[in-house]
This record gives structure tokens, C-alpha cells and sequence, in this order.
């Protein structure tokens, strides 16, 4: 695992040991990246569900002025800061080591993307996009982005308010993008 392009390009990146976490491969990586490379420059990112922070430091890699890494393991935080460190990233990213939807009230920015890669047998994207609507987070410009199982319906999230923008599957997984409507 490395950060594929910008500033940090080619640093290889850490991830937690265990298989508590599942990092995105490089290929899905740098296709979701293609995919929102215009939207970054001078963003604020948010990387819920983190695990190693590839993500957020692909973004901050990338142009993103500022990164929040949201993660409730000890041990992934520790390993997203290692690899911050490594990077040279601390400044432009702050740590939240709690829940996803206490993290959401600890925000301190409006967010322009982001991005959330919940443990698939959880099914809390429904609960977390409902906890984004009432933070205030979002506005119509937000851009919230979900990676799932390939065959996860989000039918339940569009009865919120939500309008799917578009989805990029790959083999077993998939990227749904969203904003308000």
C-alpha cells in the first residue's frame, strides 16, 4: 500500500495488523481519485472509518488543504498518525479517536468530500447519513462518497434527502457517490 500520486507520491503506507481493517486496494484507490481529482485542490476531506488513513493522505497528497481521520481504534489512530508522520502530513490532518457519529459534532470545518468505509457487516450508512443531516455539515456542495459491499441498496439513504450522483462498481465492491438534494 502507497500513496499513488501529488506530493507524497510512491511513500509507502503501514496498516494495521489484523484483519479488522481492509484496505482499499491501489487500482480502486486511484480510480476513485481520477474520479474527484478536480474537487480537491484547497478541500477539507473527511476520512471516516480510516484504518490506516490511506484515503485522507491520498487526498491531502493530492491538494486537499485538511484531512480528518476519523477511527475509534487505538490502534488504527496509531497507525494513521505513523503514517502522517511519515508523509509529513501532521499539520494539515486532525485525529478523531471516537464513534463515526460522535466524531460528526467534533468537526470543526465544513467539509467539501467525504468518504466512508464502514465495516460492511455493520450496515451504518443509513444511521451515519441521517447523524450528517443533523450536524450541518453538509451543504448541497458536499460531496459524500460511501465504499460498500457491490450489492448494497441504498434506496433507504435517497428517502433522506440524499441524490445518488453516481456509483463505480468494481469486482466485489462499489463506490456511491451522493449529495443533498
Amino acid at each position: 500500500m502507497r500513496v499513488i500520486a501529488g506530493t507524497a507520491r510512491s511513500i509507502p503506507l503501514i496498516a494495521p495488523a489484523g484483519i479488522d481493517t481492509r484496505p482499499t486496494t491501489d487500482k480502486i484507490k486511484e480510480t476513485l481519485f481520477n474520479m474527484i481529482n478536480f474537487d480537491l485542490p484547497d478541500s477539507v476531506f473527511v476520512d471516516l472509518y480510516s484504518g490506516s488513513g490511506a484515503i485522507g493522505i491520498e487526498a491531502i497528497s493530492r491538494g486537499a488543504k485538511h484531512a480528518y481521520f476519523v477511527d475509534n481504534s487505538r490502534k488504527c489512530a496509531d497507525v494513521i498518525k505513523a503514517n502522517l508522520s511519515k508523509c509529513r502530513f501532521t499539520d494539515q490532518a486532525t485525529m478523531i479517536t471516537r464513534d463515526a457519529k460522535d466524531s460528526l459534532f467534533m468537526i470543526n470545518d465544513n467539509p467539501d468530500i467525504i468518504f466512508m468505509d464502514p465495516p460492511y457487516e455493520q450496515n451504518c450508512e443509513y444511521e451515519i447519513m441521517e447523524v450528517l443531516l443533523r450536524s450541518g455539515l453538509c451543504g448541497k456542495d458536499t460531496l459524500i462518497i460511501i465504499e460498500s459491499k457491490i450489492d448494497r441498496d441504498f434506496s433507504d439513504i435517497t428517502n433522506l434527502g440524499y441524490t445518488i450522483i453516481k456509483e463505480k462498481k468494481y469486482k466485489n465492491n462499489k463506490h456511491t457517490f451522493f449529495n443533498i438534494s
